[in-house]
């Protein structure tokens, strides 16, 4: 076991671990440490603990120093000469005439580098737009392409659920989502209606993933047939998974009746396998395809 320290270095940024050394930290903390970038500044998001030596990423750094008021004051500074940065990036990319979006501007805290993301169709050859900037800083500069999750991930939002997005307020990386999910939940495949702000499939889908695994298990499945407790047998028309209720199409007397049964009063074999359903048309199975190819990989990797 090894003890340690995760640091975050941006809101809902990846952890990573540092030596804590003689330093008593806790939860909450700003200290300063050095990383691949240079010395930064980043804010303790547990109390040392203890790990298994293979969740550790060797060599591990070590804390230089908690935060002082002075570390403070130059983290704030920063935050400001980013803003006047992120407008002069602006100015540069209209004179140089480059088809990029400016998202975010960053300094590290020894201010040694200036950080810039920026999304984009494609490829930007931004070489003489590094040289612009360099003369202008007087520091090195690093243009960073990112794709749409990332995006929507620093510059946040509200979701259709009316919270802040998942990923913008705690979610460390992005999950692999895929259109089973949703189908899983039953919910409607229409792109517009699953798709997060970014346009890719929505993180949230996978939360409650597995819950509804788990539930669909005990169900059986539209279309299926099956006996109920009371001696009648019948098709499954609809079911309700968090309320573990089927409707099943049942023959009283000659007469079809459409009843409800709980999960536990019916028995069947086998679940058949769902269509495509809620009668897409050829566009939105199209998009729905591309979507599920999209990829959730971050590229903000902070060291």
């Amino acid at each position: 076991m090894t003890k340690v320290i995760g640091v975050r270095f941006r809101t809902a940024g990846k952890i990573y671990y540092f030596d804590p050394a003689r330093f008593e930290i806790k939860k909450g903390d700003h200290v300063i440490v050095e990383t691949a970038r240079g010395v930064e500044y980043g804010t303790a998001v547990d109390n040392v603990k203890e790990v298994p030596d293979d969740q550790v990423v060797q060599p591990l750094k070590t804390v230089i120093r908690v935060a002082n008021e002075r570390d403070n004051e130059q983290a704030v500074k920063n935050k400001e000469k980013e803003k006047e940065a992120f407008k002069v990036c602006l100015e540069k990319i209209k004179k140089h005439g480059l088809e990029m979006k400016l998202i975010d501007a960053e300094y590290t805290f020894d201010n040694n580098k200036v950080l810039f993301y920026f999304t984009a169709d494609g490829r930007i050859d931004f070489r003489e737009l590094v040289k612009d900037l360099a003369s202008v800083f007087k520091t090195r500069i690093e243009l960073r392409q990112i794709g749409v999750r990332d995006e929507t991930k620093i510059i946040g939002g509200m979701g259709i659920c009316g919270r802040t997005l998942c990923c913008h307020a705690h979610l460390s990386e992005f999950v692999p989502v895929s259109i089973k999910m949703a189908k899983e939940q039953n919910l409607s495949l229409n792109p517009t209606k699953i798709s997060g702000c970014c346009g890719r499939l929505m993180c949230c889908l996978k939360h409650e993933e597995d819950t509804y695994e788990e539930l669909n298990r005990k169900l059986p499945g539209v279309g299926d047939y099956v006996t109920t407790d009371d001696g009648l047998k019948g098709e499954v028309s609809s079911v309700n998974v968090l309320r573990q209720t089927v409707k099943v199409l049942v023959e009283v007397d000659d007469e079809k009746e459409l009843k409800e049964y709980k999960a536990e009063q019916l028995q069947f074999k086998r679940r058949h396998k769902k269509g495509k359903s809620n009668n897409l048309s050829a566009a939105e199975m199209k998009e729905l395809e591309k979507l599920e190819k999209q990829e959730g990989k971050s590229k903000l990797d902070d060291n």
